[in-house]
């Protein structure tokens, strides 16, 4: 194996196991978001690093399923979810 090979490799790993750190260390939000736009609703759950994370993550998930758009889009975007359901708030657990 080639020095630049080795050198990408050790890259490789290093970032994957950066990934994997961020991906599964501390705690997580996660909420259920239910978005409605003319009569139609949909429903994500989303989990995010804090709070605000998570609700941001839901509501435009939600959005991009029930809207298209860019005026559409920021409309849905800024309105009040239908409902919120936490599932997971690191805060409410002992």
């Amino acid at each position: 194996m080639s020095k630049v090979g080795l050198v990408i490799a050790i890259f490789v790993i290093a970032f994957v196991a950066l990934v994997a750190y961020s991906t599964l260390h501390g705690p997580r939000f996660r909420v259920q978001v239910c978005m409605a736009v003319e009569g139609r609703s949909v429903c994500k759950t989303v989990s995010g690093k804090s709070e605000e994370a998570a609700l941001r993550g839901g509501i435009t998930n939600a959005c991009a399923d029930l809207v298209s758009g860019v005026t559409e889009t920021m409309r849905c975007e800024q309105s009040k979810p239908q409902s919120l359901k936490w599932l997971q708030h690191p805060s409410e657990q002992r």
